[in-house]
């Protein structure tokens, strides 16, 4: 009698590649659960890469608790001559949003485009710009009154978040990008901005009602950042250097700012937080004018008269309202 002996069940063979596509699958499976997506940081809130201060503080105002913001900028650093490093590129890239403006950063203009992000906000494409820190025999000009000193232009002034209105107006913009990059939260982001443009409106309205029955018109400051500011409220910008913070004046610039100082009773010169002062400081010094800062807002950093946008717009009023004699 033959008894047959059960046969071994031989276990399936697993081939190293086999071993090693699983494996990767799990560290994408558990990177995920991790991590999120590409676009979303670990706690699955929407990764957003703004370009500098102004552009984060939309980004955190507008997107709240739904957003995690990273500035190309860092504090303090005088953003017109960022150089980007290889993991902020990368960033752009990986990014849910980016909120930038295009024309102050050329690094960052190229970086974006590069990127291919769909979800975008350029802040110089979401409201009117328009031609300050115009240059004729070395001069830089910026007047209230839109009359032109110059028979060159200078291009775009990119300065607009200094004129409350404008930036009210980019605020809607960046809201809007926010919302096709989340749209599961596009009703938060839209009531967000709606939130910001009134806070806006009334710094605004204290800009205007704050500098009426002043002196005088005039003001000198470092570089020309102030031309929607001046626009706006009807005040004549007299810049040491142009719209690059980092240019020198010409002598014949600093005969005329003598003379413009004297016609025009300034009493003051301003100079800003992250641009060397020595210029604005040997110019009032030489006229016997005082001298404060007017911040450009650029970046917030522990010089700053404030810890956020409102404050320290709020201490360029105050400064303003001081030099021009405002009663």
């Amino acid at each position: 009698m033959n008894v047959s002996r059960p046969r071994s069940l031989r276990a399936p063979r697993i081939t190293t590649a086999a071993v090693a596509t699983a494996a990767a699958l799990g560290l994408l499976t558990l990177s995920a659960c991790s991590s999120g997506t590409a676009d979303e940081a670990a706690d699955g809130k929407l990764k957003v890469v703004a370009s500098f201060y102004p552009m984060q503080f939309l980004a955190e105002q507008i997107g709240g608790d739904h957003v995690s913001v990273t500035n190309l900028t860092k504090p303090g650093q005088e953003p017109h001559d960022l150089e980007l490093k290889p993991r902020q590129t990368a960033s752009l890239t990986d990014a849910g949003a980016i909120v930038y403006l295009k024309g102050l950063q050329p690094a960052v203009d190229e970086a974006v485009k590069q990127s291919k992000n769909k979800h975008v906000a350029d802040a110089a494409s979401l409201t009117s710009m328009e031609e300050h820190g115009t240059e004729v025999d070395g001069h830089d000009h910026t007047s209230g009154d839109n009359h032109s000193h110059s028979h060159s232009e200078a291009g775009a002034d990119p300065h607009i978040w200094l004129d409350p209105v404008k930036y009210a107006e980019v605020a809607k913009g960046v809201a809007k990008t926010l919302g096709e990059a989340a749209p599961d939260h596009r009703a938060d982001f839209e009531k967000n901005a709606d939130a910001l443009a009134k806070r806006l409106d009334g710094l605004n309205k204290k800009f205007s009602d704050g500098l009426k029955n002043r002196a005088s018109d005039t003001f000198i400051t470092t570089h020309a950042a102030f031309g929607y500011l001046a626009d706006r409220y009807s005040l004549t910008e007299e810049a040491i250097s142009g719209l690059d913070p980092e240019s020198e004046p010409s002598a014949a610039r600093i005969k005329d700012l003598q003379k413009l100082a004297k016609e025009h009773h300034v009493s003051t010169v301003f100079f800003e937080t992250i641009a060397n002062p020595s210029t604005a400081k040997t110019l009032a010094k030489d006229l016997d004018l005082k001298t404060d800062v007017l911040d450009p807002l650029e970046g917030i950093s522990d010089k700053s008269k404030g810890d956020d946008y409102f404050e320290v717009m709020e201490a360029n009023l105050a400064a303003l309202q001081k030099a021009l004699g405002t009663k």
